[in-house]
């Protein structure tokens, strides 16, 4: 089995994409991150929803969990808010990581080597350097236990 038979259509942003659409985005179709692309359509890099969450969450709750503790409900679904007027770029981690991608041609076990190495559970699956879909941790994980 090889990645194009297991690449799927993967939402995209840009670097200018607000943060909150990325946001609603992951959250309305269940994603673990989403594909970051340039104009020309390639893969920059990927943007887990961890990162994300990392600017909704007050920095006092992310490092101290206990506090998260007292915050009611009411408040901690305000800290979305937190993203209005940000974009992706914002989001993104100040140290670059690999860019998790694989060509069309690649294995399965390239593509769990590719996530392990990377920590990330999105690969973007290239051809001719231009996008044409995704693999997720899950679908990854869903062929492997078929087998």
């Amino acid at each position: 089995m090889r990645t194009r038979d297991l690449a799927v259509e993967f939402p995209t942003v840009t670097m200018d994409t607000p943060a909150m659409e990325a946001a609603r985005l992951l959250a309305e179709q269940d994603l673990p991150g989403l594909i970051l692309v340039d104009d020309e359509g390639r893969p920059l890099t990927i943007l887990p929803g961890t990162q994300v969450l990392r600017l909704a969450v007050p920095g006092y709750c992310q490092d101290d969990p206990a506090l998260a503790r007292v915050v009611d409900e009411a408040h901690a679904d305000q800290f979305l808010h937190r993203l209005d007027g940000k974009t992706v770029r914002q989001c993104l981690p100040e140290q670059p990581r690999e860019l998790p991608v694989a060509d069309t041609k690649a294995t399965v076990l390239e593509l769990a080597a590719l996530m392990a190495r990377t920590r990330s559970p999105v690969v973007a699956v290239v051809e001719n350097e231009r996008l044409v879909g995704a693999v997720t941790l899950q679908a990854l994980m869903d062929r492997a236990l078929e087998l």
